[in-house]
């Protein structure tokens, strides 16, 4: 018998001031059986720091040829691919092909080795960017996962803060590959 994905509640606030977007969202979040609560709330992050009333998650690990999170147009085109983790060139470079913009936040203690393999590979693609997330701020995120989550995102000046109960989470992002200039 297959396991069942583990559903998880986040009532999550955002006030993020680069932006200046401030709104709340009730999400369920599906947590697939292999994965962690780093990579939910790695997900989670992703979601705060792009959201928007069309963005949603995608089916995620449970197939390939949906993203983590997205964003369509009223057409049914592609706006916004994020990838969380450390997805390989063609994954990615498929994913350009399909969407306006592309998103990877990568965490962990081997995204370094991750990037060195393949930024070449993937240099020419111009709507990606590719962020990492230090692996202790990862880690201390994953502290934060609770079935039914209160949580704050305030993002001001690239820096963000991610409260759940007491514990509160500041991190700045590290930027790997940033998008190409449209001119």
């Amino acid at each position: 018998m297959a396991l069942k994905a583990t559903i998880f509640k986040a009532d999550l606030q955002i006030s993020d001031m680069d932006r200046h977007y401030y709104a709340g969202h009730a999400l369920t979040i599906a947590r697939h059986p292999s994965e962690t609560d780093e990579r939910m709330m790695i997900r989670l992050l992703a979601f705060a720091l792009n959201a928007h009333e069309a963005l949603i998650f995608g089916k995620g690990l449970s197939t390939d040829d949906e993203p983590d999170l997205w964003q369509k147009d009223l057409t049914g085109a592609i706006d916004l691919w994020i990838e969380v983790g450390l997805p390989d060139e063609k994954r990615i470079l498929k994913a350009c092909g399909r969407s306006s913009r592309v998103l990877v936040y990568s965490y962990s203690s081997t995204s370094n080795i991750w990037w060195n393999q393949i930024a070449n590979k993937v240099d020419r693609a111009k709507n990606l960017s590719v962020l990492n997330v230090p692996a202790e701020a990862s880690f201390a995120l994953a502290k934060l996962a609770q079935r039914t989550m209160q949580l704050q995102c305030t993002i001001q000046e690239g820096q963000i803060w991610m409260s759940g109960g007491e514990d509160t989470v500041q991190l700045e992002l590290n930027t790997l590959k940033p998008l190409a200039d449209a001119s």
